[in-house]
């Protein structure tokens, strides 16, 4: 019995390979994607944290329970305006980082 080494990869070659490189259209939707996912984790994340509903949140907000879930779960293009509310409901620090061409742009 022949014993084969694996060949080891990291997550960005793995990435690289099934996705496709830095800067290709394929990859910008890939992790455009995975960015609203982790917003819409991290919006279910602090909503836990604060020991609030759904349909609390959604009160807070001024949007209803389903509104809240689909944004939870990336089914949805929220507005800005209501994210930011949600952040503020959640009494959360909202900062952004803007890359601009050869630029960086940091608004907080």
């Amino acid at each position: 019995m022949k014993n084969d080494r694996l060949k080891r990869k990291s997550l960005d070659e793995m990435i690289d390979e099934h996705i496709g490189e830095v800067g290709t259209e394929k990859r910008d939707a890939f992790e455009e994607e995975l960015r609203l996912d982790i917003l819409g984790h991290t919006i279910k994340q602090l909503r836990e944290e604060n020991n609030l509903t759904q349909a609390q949140l959604g009160e807070l907000v001024g949007v209803k329970k389903a509104q809240i879930s689909k944004i939870e779960n990336n089914l949805t293009d929220a507005r800005f305006e209501t994210i930011l509310k949600v952040f503020r409901a959640l009494n959360a620090k909202i900062n952004f980082n803007i890359e601009l061409k050869n630029q960086d742009m940091q608004i907080g």
